[in-house]
């Protein structure tokens, strides 16, 4: 046994508290003092925290620790942050058990933990362990996790991870009775496969839009009649991404772990996919509820936002998108929290030309037509239209082409010409030395610089923008997508030809003259 410190001499271990994906250090302080026995847990705790005093007594009576008739003092430091979730369990045990002198204090105060208690002492899962481990690596600290947390925590690879099954099984490690291994990084998961786009009938400008919007990171409103096949088409979007880089894998893994959503500590390559049903509350799609937690937005961050029935979705909702596509960031600000989620997306949008969704089709459309359809689309407010890069009709498929064996170029084929488009673009700012990733990043004078295109092209851009009445953020997303087609066809300067397919994806919801 270690001697029990004095009241002076105070025992500490360290976690965290989460704001958004970062990650707040707090110090947790525990003190046993002569006075009347209790058990306080002290410095603006959640219920859940609050009730950490019982799993901690109870566990401890489990394997056999009695605690002294003695007044014992849990202060979670900084006092005036907010303290939420179970997590705190393991850290309020140790810190409780060096003051007891049954851990040395040294070895607990050097170390991060995290972790929820059952009433027998074994440790349950919690989410947040990869951002701590990236805190607790940032601190020079070890990271102590229950045993499923740890193959995630793992991966940040900056600090020692310990992940034990049980609280018996750190205090083993901690007195070097039995000391544990280190935790290895989980596997690799390799997502099966979202179908191949040669399965789709017909349909060849609509993936031919895909290609040019997976290219370069183009959001993209596809309307059309029931079963003429945008949900199909964009659920075979990620199939034609190129996989995360690593550094694009720690930050959506850092998301999905705030939001228990890593599987056995794996992570994966793929590009998330999210798909909110249009009933999805405004908490659900941009985040907040209790916690201010990451929302469907965030979840897609660094991939596929696929919202159908686009013009069913709540006003509010749509609205509040606006920001976050322009700056792939999204505040959830509530009374208690104020936090910043990244989310840089590719939006895909679906939508029926009107109600019924048989607008195109004289023969089964309603007697409203077109007024109908115009009322119908007219739920998505003109900045938030503005904001798509490629708008197109997705016509109904015929019977005939139902017919035919599936044709046109693979995912694999068109996957490989999108990472060749996405290199040159790599290549390319990373010569000019910016931070953008894809031509979708790029504005002001890094627009100009990389999509100025030649006299000819400079000619119909003009003309189609008075035609049109392009806005100027119209304007410089035909620039954006122009210099996209012209990387897909591998030429160096924008053209007349990559200026007049971008001009003729923005038709769709421009002003009629």
């Amino acid at each position: 046994m270690f001697d029990s410190p004095s009241p002076e001499a105070l025992a500490r271990c360290h976690t965290v508290a989460f704001e958004g994906l970062d990650a707040r250090r707090v110090e947790v302080q525990c003190a046993v003092t002569a006075g009347l026995p209790g058990f306080a847990v002290v410095g603006l705790p959640d219920k859940a925290v609050s009730e950490a005093r019982e799993r901690v007594r109870t566990a401890l009576q489990a394997m056999a620790i009695a605690l002294p008739s003695k007044r014992i003092t849990v202060n979670l430091s900084p006092a005036d942050l907010p303290k939420e979730g179970s997590h705190f369990d393991l850290p309020i045990a140790l810190a409780l058990l060096a003051a007891l002198g049954i851990l040395p204090p040294d070895r607990v105060e050097e170390a991060v933990a995290l972790g929820e208690l059952s009433l027998d002492g074994r440790l349950v899962p919690v989410i947040g362990a990869l951002p701590t481990a990236l805190a607790a690596g940032e601190d020079d600290r070890v990271l102590l996790c229950p045993a499923a947390c740890g193959a995630e925590a793992a991966w940040v690879g900056a600090t020692p991870v310990f992940a034990a099954k049980s609280l018996a099984d750190l205090i083993a490690h901690l007195t070097d009775r039995a000391p544990l291994d280190p935790a290895r990084p989980g596997e690799i998961r390799d997502d099966p496969t979202t179908g191949c786009l040669s399965e789709v009938r017909g349909q060849e400008r609509a993936k031919r839009a895909l290609e040019i919007a997976a290219a370069g990171r183009h959001h993209m409103l596809m309307v059309g009649s029931p079963g003429s096949g945008k949900s199909m088409l964009a659920a075979r979007l990620p199939g034609i991404l190129p996989p995360l880089s690593a550094p694009e894998a720690l930050e959506t893994s850092m998301i999905q772990s705030l939001a228990g959503l890593l599987d056995e500590g794996g992570i994966s390559r793929t590009r998330p996919y999210r798909a909110p049903h249009h009933t999805a509350s405004m908490a659900a799609v941009v985040g907040g509820g209790r916690g201010a937690k990451p929302g469907e937005i965030s979840l897609a961050h660094n991939g596929v936002l696929f919202l159908d029935e686009f013009p069913e979705y709540a006003r509010a909702v749509l609205e509040t998108l606006r920001q976050p596509i322009e700056t792939g960031e999204v505040v959830v600000a509530r009374a208690n929290a104020h936090v910043t989620y990244p989310c840089r997306f590719l939006l895909i949008a679906a939508a029926n030309p009107c109600r019924c969704g048989q607008l195109y089709d004289a023969g089964q459309a309603c007697g409203r037509a077109p007024q109908c359809g115009a009322e119908y689309m007219g739920k998505i407010s003109g900045p938030l239209m503005d904001r798509f890069d490629l708008r197109l009709e997705v016509p109904p498929v015929s019977y005939a082409d139902l017919d035919l064996p599936p044709s046109g170029d693979t995912s694999a084929e068109i996957a490989k010409r999108v990472a060749a488009a996405r290199d040159i673009q790599s290549a390319r700012f990373a010569e000019i030395g910016v931070t953008a990733r894809v031509n979708a990043d790029a504005e002001g004078a890094l627009l100009d610089r990389i999509a100025t295109p030649d006299k000819a092209g400079k000619d119909l851009l003009l003309k189609a923008a008075e035609k049109f009445r392009l806005t100027a953020r119209g304007y410089h997303r035909v620039l954006r997508l122009a210099r996209t087609i012209a990387d897909l066809d591998g030429a160096e300067t924008v053209g007349q030809p990559h200026i007049a397919e971008a001009v003729g994806y923005r038709l769709i919801g421009a002003p009629s003259m």
